[in-house]
């Protein structure tokens, strides 16, 4: 493949052939719009990214990138919300949106015959959107609900319990949905600013993929955006940078009348710009991302001691962590901590052998393929390639990347991260303990050593 020119490089009003499917225009204003020709299929998925997240919020705004991709569906200066519910519902699409920590994404499925409605309504619910103040209240209710089921679900509670302890001090941090006192105390005012300052073009990108043409796709975004695709502006170019987090080993307890006790356990680890991150992804398959792994086969299969048993991880622009998760009846918890700790221990002094390394390759291989049978999976592909790295790397590409990584690699990177004896920095729990002193032993020693 020739070298390709990152997308916050090319020059406006130019298109480039990624590969034999994929293309890029950038736009006057600095709107990227990448499309992928997937032939077969009767459905298309249009996906408008926007390089936007919570890390991006002042705290007197905290959640407001999520409170604004709820607000925006309550009425353009084109639709009312009803309308566009009923639009999407008469074709029988999908029409919804999602906010992470670093972008926000809205996005539309679609019968390929129906593409120009799905850009039509994924546009103007960006751009025309009227963020009245009578939406801002009805909405404020609605995240609040969704705040007190994210507080409901005792997993979903853990892990913004440790990302905020892992992390602490550095936006990446803070939630996704805000706080209760933050989104009471949000205003019209506040939510437009932010809306205005932060929703431009060149901190976007068009995805589409399915049976659609990109001269298609072009003519549509032109029709749609119309005087807004002027100027001169450049894309924003992805976020770099390496993380300052100065916060030393902790343990964060959120006490919950819960059944079970929930613990994760983990560290800090690498950016997505990281060349390691193959041999990271490698690493966590082999620990806990499958029946065969480690954790499964020394927590579950072996002792009986959890239901549910995994490792995971995250890679942001300047910083990442990893970390292992088990639920398990609470008189249970320190033997659990104990052999979550002994687990990553060893793979931290020994590594795998090369039989996992080949299974995990092979697990992270079916994967990547089997995930990528729709269209909304290859919209949301393309999409963030292009926003979080500026280029477009191939499925045939991205496993021979994953071949390639070698046992001794992965070794390399366990003894790096998981150096200190256990390899914990953080240690959160959800669990019916009324004080962090009602814990086991056991799991103050993990977090000690």
């Amino acid at each position: 493949m020739a070298r390709q020119i990152p997308g916050y490089e090319q020059a406006p009003g130019t298109t480039r052939t990624l590969d034999g499917s994929v293309k890029r225009t950038v736009l006057p204003g600095g709107l990227r719009v990448i499309t992928e020709h997937v032939p077969g299929v009767r459905s298309a998925t249009v996906g408008l990214w926007v390089g936007i997240g919570s890390r991006d919020e002042p705290s007197a705004v905290a959640g407001a990138a999520h409170y604004l991709e709820h607000l925006l569906f309550k009425g353009t200066r084109n639709r009312g919300a009803t309308q566009i519910a009923e639009e999407i519902d008469a074709v029988g699409g999908e029409f919804n949106a999602f906010t992470a920590k670093e972008h926000t994404c809205y996005y539309a499925q679609v019968l390929d015959e129906d593409l120009p409605l799905a850009l039509d309504l994924v546009t103007d619910v960006v751009f025309e959107a009227l963020c009245a103040e009578s939406d801002v209240d009805t909405e404020r209710s609605v995240v609040l609900e969704e705040i007190a089921m994210r507080d409901d679900d005792p997993e979903d509670l853990l892990h913004e319990t440790f990302v905020s302890s892992v992390l602490a001090g550095h936006p990446l941090a803070k939630p996704v949905l805000g706080t209760e006192e933050s989104i009471r105390g949000m205003s019209a005012t506040a939510l437009r600013g932010f809306y205005r300052r932060r929703y431009r073009l060149p901190r976007m990108v068009l995805a589409v993929a399915g049976n659609i043409e990109h001269a298609q796709v072009l003519r549509l975004a032109r029709k749609a955006l119309r005087n807004r695709l002027s100027g001169s502006d450049s894309p924003v170019p992805p976020r770099r940078g390496r993380a300052r987090i100065t916060a030393g080993p902790s343990l964060a307890l959120h006490t919950d009348d819960t059944e079970q006790a929930h613990v994760m356990l983990g560290l800090r680890a690498l950016s997505r710009h990281d060349e390691r991150r193959y041999a990271l992804n490698v690493l966590n398959a082999a620990l806990g991302g499958g029946m065969s792994s480690r954790l499964f086969q020394e927590i579950r299969e072996q002792r009986g001691l959890a239901y549910q048993v995994y490792s995971s991880v995250a890679g942001y622009a300047d910083t990442g962590h990893l970390s292992v998760y088990a639920g398990c009846l609470p008189e249970r918890l320190g033997e659990v901590a104990n052999v979550l700790r002994d687990v990553l221990g060893q793979v931290g002094k020994e590594g795998f052998t090369d039989a996992e390394v080949a299974r995990a390759k092979g697990q992270l291989r079916g994967g990547l393929v089997l995930g990528l049978e729709d269209t909304a999976s290859r919209m949301s592909r393309i999409g963030k390639q292009e926003l979080n790295f500026g280029l477009y790397q191939s499925v045939d590409d991205t496993v021979a990347r994953i071949d390639a990584v070698t046992t001794d690699e992965v070794y390399d990177l366990a003894r790096s991260l998981l150096r200190a004896p256990g390899g914990v920095s953080v240690a959160a729990v959800v669990g019916p303990y009324a004080h962090a002193d009602d814990l086991p032993d056991d799991l103050h020693e993990v977090i000690a050593q």
